[in-house]
């Protein structure tokens, strides 16, 4: 019996390594990356930086391992994070700041995953001796809970000049900052320009199996290389990963494009469904997430019937939906999957 086949918009970390990308990885020089000796690793780490405008990047095994790097560079325990309410440094990191670096989250409520400087400015501790320290502002581009929209680069120079002149740190979790450069036109380097460390991820919309980046100043990067040997992302021959990296880089940015376009062909599908709250026009990358609160249905029962139909999709809250469009799935998928949703959210 053959194996049932899914259309999975359950995320863009589904994607599998094309046959293109896995000749790369066959083909990769490698070395040992701990000892700086994997020449592919190397290359990879010098795009990146490159690409993002800074002096010196790292490869590391995750996006979580990332962020958690960033925020050990930047601060010391006890110190506080502002994060906005529905980042992932927040809600999807297992509570690693305050495990790893002993910092606590000041989470702030934004408006569709954007933190306005005016909510920032009071959040920002004063020196009063009862107060922990705020230390670091973390953004999010694109912002996955919030349905991947884009954070304004006008608002990010805002936030940018003014917690630089409090002699504060910014880090950007931007695993998904590709799509905000490709639906934007914005270069990377430009939205990389108002932060001292940057994340970016390489197994979600570029296909890659495995791998983020952390990049920044060379002294940030030369203590991020100690803390993650301390986490255990000390890679040997990791070339064969990097290589996959460097194919993604090279080949599937521009495509995103296209992951786009099918998110709001499944939004438009899903609108006017009774009950049923998105707005297609505000999908600006590759995540649809849908309030269904007025279907009386929940998501555990919306997830599982559309599974027995092929779909897969993820649910982001107890009556939230979230489907993302990714390159392992078509035009043709996308609207196939977009039926089969409207059917069971119309039962």
């Amino acid at each position: 019996m053959s194996e049932k086949k899914f259309i999975d918009l359950r995320s863009d970390t589904v994607t599998k390594p094309t046959p293109a990308m896995r000749e790369a990885m066959m083909r990769a020089d490698v070395g040992d990356d701990v000892y700086a000796e994997d020449p592919t690793v190397n290359r990879l780490q010098e795009r990146v930086a490159e690409l993002l405008g800074k002096e010196a990047a790292l490869f590391v095994p995750s996006g979580v391992m990332a962020n958690q790097i960033a925020i050990k560079c930047h601060t010391q325990p006890g110190e506080e994070i502002i994060v906005e309410a529905g980042g992932h440094v927040f809600n999807y990191e297992t509570a690693a700041a305050a495990f790893i670096s002993n910092t606590q989250v000041m989470p702030i409520a934004g408006a569709r995953g954007v933190m306005r400087l005016e909510q920032i400015i009071p959040a920002i501790r004063s020196d009063i001796y009862y107060n922990p320290r705020t230390a670091l502002v973390c953004l999010e581009n694109t912002h996955n809970r919030a349905g991947g929209t884009i954070y304004p680069i006008e608002e990010i120079e805002r936030i940018s000049s003014f917690v630089r002149s409090r002699n504060l740190r910014m880090h950007l979790d931007g695993a998904r900052l590709w799509n905000a450069s490709v639906a934007t036109g914005i270069p990377l380097k430009t939205y990389a320009s108002h932060f001292d460390t940057v994340s970016v991820c390489f197994s979600k919309g570029l296909g890659a199996p495995v791998g983020s980046a952390l990049a920044g100043s060379r002294e940030i990067i030369t203590r991020a290389r100690k803390f993650r040997k301390i986490l255990g992302g000390g890679m040997r021959q990791a070339g064969i990963l990097a290589a996959a990296a460097i194919h993604a880089i090279d080949h599937h940015i521009d495509r995103l494009a296209i992951d786009h376009a099918n998110a709001r062909l499944f939004a438009e599908e899903m609108d006017g469904i009774p009950g049923v709250v998105v707005d297609p026009s505000a999908v600006q990358t590759n995540i649809v997430v849908m309030e269904i609160d007025g279907t009386g249905r929940t998501t555990e029962e919306c997830i599982r019937q559309a599974k027995e139909s092929g779909v897969l999709l993820s649910e982001m809250g107890y009556t939230t939906l979230r489907a993302v469009t990714h390159m392992d799935v078509s035009s043709e998928e996308v609207k196939h999957a977009a039926g089969v949703v409207g059917k069971v959210l119309r039962q």
